[in-house]
């Protein structure tokens, strides 16, 4: 059985070039690049959670993939619609994608014929999406640029996640809710504020909600920035989540 190599082995902050070099000479073409967010997740979760979430997504669709190398987290995104809570730092979408940009045709730079972005913040997708187009012609043809930024199979994902691990799958909306929640658990357990539980806006989100969360805030949604409802997170539902989403991904860049 071969030895999967350690993430000091495939993460490009760890490595020296010599390091590099030598892994895209073995074929390891595939970039990883990992994207969060600093912002409220209610006040039971550190800001950290989307970062926290996207990097251990990359260890294991590293895993899933094989040659692949992860670059180092953009830990900061779009959130504007959170900036009304203290602590959320967001950046404007054209500076998230100047980012990934000089990102992209960097490592396109030196070999790596693969890039693949995806975010462990769901407000980055859109965002994804519409830059797509332009990342892709910023590098040579022969490199192939894609992004995850399918939010509904995410939120379903989660779901069938929570449900399989014996949660209730109503208490995923999509913010510090059951899901991220046990997330947090089983990646940083020591910062999740068990005391602090609280349930937040319940049910599907419409379309004119939706649009005045983006134009007027998360508060305009819920007043404790949570969608859905953290009680009953495990560490259990949070394992499942973590492998469910990385299954997700690994399926949609599968070639």
């Amino acid at each position: 059985m071969a030895v999967l190599p350690s993430l000091e082995e495939i993460r490009l902050e760890l490595m020296s070039f010599e390091d590099v070099s030598a892994a895209l000479a073995r074929g390891y073409s595939t970039a990883l690049i990992p994207c969060g967010a600093v912002e409220q997740h209610g006040p039971h979760l550190p800001l950290c959670m989307d970062a926290d979430h996207a990097e251990a997504l990359a260890a294991r669709l590293a895993q899933h993939l094989g040659s692949a190398l992860i670059a180092p987290t953009i830990k900061v995104g779009c959130s504007a619609h959170h900036l009304v809570f203290p602590g959320t730092i967001s950046l404007r979408p054209e500076t998230f994608e100047a980012i990934c940009r000089d990102y992209c045709t960097s490592l396109a730079q030196h070999g790596f014929k693969r890039i693949l972005l995806f975010s462990g913040h769901i407000g980055n997708f859109p965002v994804l999406r519409d830059m797509l187009p332009r990342l892709r012609r910023e590098v040579a043809p022969g490199v192939e640029i894609d992004a995850f930024c399918d939010a509904i199979a995410w939120i379903d994902t989660w779901r069938s996640a929570v449900r399989d691990a014996g949660g209730a799958p109503n208490a995923v909306g999509g913010h510090a809710d059951i899901a991220e929640t046990s997330l947090m658990m089983r990646l940083r357990p020591d910062s999740v504020r068990l005391d602090r539980f609280e349930a937040g806006y319940l049910g599907a989100l419409s379309e004119a909600q939706l649009e005045s969360m983006w134009k007027n805030g998360i508060k305009s949604i819920t007043h404790n920035g949570i969608i859905g409802d953290p009680h009953g997170s495990t560490v259990e539902i949070g394992a499942r989540c973590l492998k469910a989403i990385a299954d997700l991904l690994a399926s949609s860049f599968a070639r």
